[in-house]
């Protein structure tokens, strides 16, 4: 089954000879090599490229572990290209398989890596580089350091359900139903039935996530990020903090003494539950005020079928379910997005005129346009239509105002001028945003 990734491809295609290393990222098993290694050779073959100007290296296979070296990859590279006048592309697979050496002129200094020799490489004018990596391994932040603003990323994400229904097809509603629940890790597509689906998933935690974390940032304290990765689940679209969740970790867990986890440690490997692109942050920002907040916070998972996964498909949710979901689906789209707050002047119980803060769920910016969205999985009452739309009423712009529901088909807008949608027709129309 090929699944059509032409967002991502357009996005190569439009970096394609612009001196810069292309850095493919993003959480491990979403389609990355596939993405570079089949659909971008796929379209290069295409268009009139020599097969045997591809060159690609798989650093996690033995045919290729020589070039693990960093010195006899870039060797090797430059026999094949330098002195040429044709156009050559490298394709380098799984690059944070790459050694750290120790440096041959100075073997005290400073170890060279997979990052000497693609800045090596780039400065050859016939080629042009790709390469993968497994993201808790090969971070961006790891990146844009390293090659000093000489780089490219394109962040690949599990399939949008836009993607996920192109390939299955049949009745979309249903297709939601199981994106929902086993979410869109490529892989699972191939699953033959639930049973398999669940334990894909389900080793993709316990094989694959935090054995790499653990291994790369050195984790004490795997009982405690164990607890963390549970908590976070069982709460996508909750305002948390690190102390909150220290809290939450030492009363459930009865720690005393020694044993008790602060706030700071859960900071940090709650940054690596993010740098692993487990879970993104969404950051709360004053809409009139035009500032962020500190904390509390939201965390989403960035997949759903990761997280069902996580707490053995209980907790299903779908108020939270289908906010994580949208929150998903506007990242993929390549927006911003942020929790907006804005302020309602109210009475209190003694009468006095207090600020009391609103949430809008989303606000979401693509290159320099702004929506407001809200996610209703259901209207049952006259007071939940008011409390949805009432924060829009107080942003004090004319931007687009979005409710995405789950109990309507038909869209339409209301006198206010607020688009309602249904859920699977915002995710399958992507000229919405």
């Amino acid at each position: 089954m090929e699944i059509n990734r032409d967002s991502y491809l357009n996005q190569l295609i439009s970096f394609m000879w612009d001196g810069q290393v292309k850095v493919i990222t993003g959480i491990r098993r979403c389609g990355k090599s596939y993405l570079l290694g089949k659909i971008f050779k796929k379209y290069l073959l295409a268009n009139k490229t020599d097969e045997a100007h591809i060159l690609s290296y798989e650093l996690d296979l033995a045919k290729d572990i020589r070039y693990r070296n960093p010195l006899d990859l870039a060797k090797a590279v430059r026999n094949l290209v330098s002195g040429k006048d044709e156009p050559y592309y490298l394709f380098i697979d799984e690059i944070q398989m790459s050694d750290e050496i120790p440096n041959p002129y100075n073997p005290n200094g400073k170890k060279i890596t997979f990052y000497d020799a693609l800045n090596d490489l780039k400065s050859i004018p016939n080629l042009d580089i790709y390469v993968t990596g497994s993201n808790s391994k090969m971070l961006s932040s790891d990146i844009l350091t390293e090659f000093r603003g000489r780089s490219d990323e394109i962040r690949v994400h599990p399939l949008s359900f836009s993607e996920y229904y192109s390939a299955v097809g049949g009745d979309k509603y249903e297709a939601f139903d199981n994106y929902a629940f086993y979410g869109g890790m490529p892989l699972v597509l191939s699953r033959p039935d639930d049973k398999s689906k669940m334990d894909y998933l389900r080793s993709l935690f316990s094989e694959v996530y935090l054995k790499d974390i653990v291994e790369r940032k050195k984790i004490k304290r795997e009982d405690i990020l164990s607890s963390i990765l549970d908590l976070l689940c069982s709460s996508v679209g909750s305002l948390t903090n690190p102390t909150n969740v220290a809290n939450a970790l030492n009363s459930r867990q009865k720690l005393i003494g020694e044993d008790t986890v602060s706030g700071n440690t859960v900071r940090s490997y709650m940054g690596n539950l993010s740098d692993a692109y487990l879970f993104e942050e969404c950051k709360r920002y004053d809409v009139k005020g035009k500032n962020y907040f500190d904390f509390p916070n939201k965390y989403y998972c960035e997949d759903l079928g990761l997280r069902n996964a996580r707490i053995g498909f209980r907790q299903q949710e779908m108020t939270h379910i289908m906010e994580n979901i949208i929150y998903n689906d506007l990242r993929i789209r390549g927006c911003s997005v942020d929790v907006g707050v804005v302020y309602s002047l109210e009475k209190d119980n003694k009468n006095r005129s207090v600020e009391v803060p609103r949430e809008i769920d989303f606000v979401a910016t693509l290159g320099g346009k702004k929506v407001y969205i809200q996610s209703a999985y259901a209207f049952e009452s006259d007071s939940k239509i008011e409390s949805e739309n009432k924060p829009f009423g107080l942003t004090g712009d004319s931007f687009p105002k979005i409710i995405v529901r789950q109990d309507i088909r038909k869209r339409w807008y209301d006198d206010k001028g607020v688009l309602n949608i249904g859920v699977i027709d915002f995710l399958l129309d992507r000229t919405l945003i």
